[in-house]
């Protein structure tokens, strides 16, 4: 008896191994995009989502908290001082993409809203290009959370090839960044004054993307 139940669990053993596997699919139902790995480009954002909202979170508190980082030094007030990430921890206390209008300030006439100190300095900025001939546009700046997650749809994530960044991470979010309307005339005069105002094009394969750094 013993010897016919050993055959057996080895019969099942060998079915085991040499059963058909079921192809791994290729693309998703309904024509839902997948990438290489068979993931669809929904779940990869939900994925980037969920990655990034502990460390939103974790700034927030530390924002919050009596780090050293965040202690201004000089030339620092305490509405421009930053935090360990480099955010202004004013900014920090609300979160990304959930900046109040209070905080926000529109730059010259143009509609678009920037983070107060950034649009102010980009507000001059405009001014002294134009006083060199040059005009500089505005295409997009402060994007709201739900503004980050419109963009990461259409776009595609910056990691995948795309050019957006995982909602609740872009410097948008924070009311630091815009992307300008350039010609080739204006996106020279950006690289050789852009700094002089606190701008900077800090984003690979994307040369409207400038971002202000208190």
């Amino acid at each position: 008896m013993e010897g016919i139940t050993a055959i057996a669990q080895r019969m099942a053993q060998i079915q085991s191994i040499v059963a058909p596997r079921p192809p791994a699919a290729s693309a998703g139902a309904a024509g839902t995009a997948v990438s290489a790995s068979g993931t669809a480009f929904s779940d990869l954002l939900a994925q980037e989502v969920a990655r990034t909202a502990a460390t939103a979170s974790t700034a927030a508190t530390t924002a919050a908290g009596t780090s050293t980082a965040g202690t201004p030094t000089a030339g620092q007030s305490a509405a421009t001082r930053l935090g360990g990430d480099g955010v202004p921890t004013e900014l920090a206390a609300y979160g990304n993409g959930k900046i109040p209008p209070a905080a926000l300030q529109e730059v010259g006439t143009t509609g678009h809203r920037l983070w107060a100190p950034a649009a102010q300095a980009l507000t001059g900025l405009i001014s002294a290009a134009a006083a060199d001939g040059v005009k500089v546009g505005i295409t997009d700046s402060y994007r709201s959370y739900a503004g980050q997650v419109d963009v990461a749809q259409r776009k595609g994530l910056y990691s995948q090839g795309g050019l957006a960044a995982a909602p609740g991470t872009s410097d948008h979010g924070w009311g630091l960044a815009v992307d300008l309307d350039l010609d080739a005339t204006a996106q020279a005069w950006m690289r050789a004054h852009g700094a002089e105002h606190g701008f900077v094009e800090d984003t690979p394969r994307e040369p409207w993307h400038w971002a202000y750094t208190p």
